[in-house]
């Protein structure tokens, strides 16, 4: 890959950017996705009570970017997703966040081109928000595809003594010297350093993305985000020693994760600068 798309966002629309890259070009790609959810009417949740366990206020997803019909959202995940899989290498893995709204879609999609979905894994919230309705249960759990190229050949990385070995103390269902299983459980809870210079409505928490950087790339590795929002993905593979390529199209998220970026990269050196 050449220096211009290396360690860089870029404020565009991922399946134009994606289409100027060369064919297996990408380590490893987290896509987080529109999920197509913001129909309907607006909920709110004020916290201000502070409840154990509730996080902070909430706000529903309601964005033009997150709400097309049907057919539109299906010609749109498949032209993303056929430029993910012609760029990502042989060795790469793709992981793709979604929820009951748009991952049977995605999941069609991927078998009708040829991606193959190695695993189906359930990210379990245990503070999901209450379901303020009160006419359904609380959604408690986002779904992952963990993806590969396809082919004939099986070629992915996958970092199994990482995966066996490593001990996650937030997580009630792993314990080091035991298998990982497809159900994680992981806080939807940010630290206050990961909202420091704003937050994107669907923003994924750092220890998720790191969990995937670190299972399936290596150290200088370049991990690919199609829809960058405020630069989470990037930030995590930063932090992980991988390199980053990000695609964001709207300018406030873009510029927003830009400075994000840039003070990571500052804290980073200033580590360095106490450890010598």
């Amino acid at each position: 890959m050449s220096e211009p798309f290396i360690n860089v966002i870029f404020n565009e629309d991922c399946i134009i950017g994606m289409s100027k890259l060369p064919d297996n070009c990408v380590d490893l790609i987290i896509a987080d996705p529109p999920y197509n959810l913001s129909k309907g009417g607006e909920w709110k949740w004020d916290n201000s009570a502070k409840l154990d366990g509730m996080g902070g206020n909430w706000n529903k997803v309601m964005q033009n970017w997150d709400d097309m019909p049907f057919e539109e959202y299906m010609q749109f995940t498949e032209l993303w997703l056929m430029q993910a899989q012609r760029i990502l290498k042989p060795t790469g893995s793709m992981w793709i966040f979604g929820t009951y709204h748009n991952i049977g879609i995605i999941n069609v999609i991927c078998q009708k081109i040829g991606i193959e979905i190695i695993n189906e894994v359930i990210w379990y919230k245990r503070n999901a928000f209450p379901n303020l309705a009160g006419r359904r249960l609380t959604a408690s759990h986002e779904t992952m595809l963990w993806c590969n190229k396809g082919g004939k050949k099986r070629e992915y990385y996958f970092d199994y003594e990482y995966s066996k070995e490593s001990a996650f103390p937030e997580d009630g269902l792993k314990t080091a010297g035991k298998q990982m299983r497809t159900v994680w459980d992981i806080p939807n809870n940010k630290q206050s350093d990961e909202s420091k210079y704003g937050k994107h409505p669907t923003q994924k928490p750092l220890r998720i993305l790191d969990r995937m950087i670190r299972l399936s790339s290596k150290k200088d590795d370049l991990v690919m985000t199609p829809f960058s929002g405020s630069g989470s993905e990037c930030v995590a593979a930063k932090l992980a020693e991988r390199n980053y390529l990000g695609f964001e199209l709207d300018k406030e998220y873009y510029d927003m994760s830009v400075v994000r970026l840039s003070n990571t990269e500052l804290s980073r050196q200033m580590s360095l600068m106490d450890i010598l």
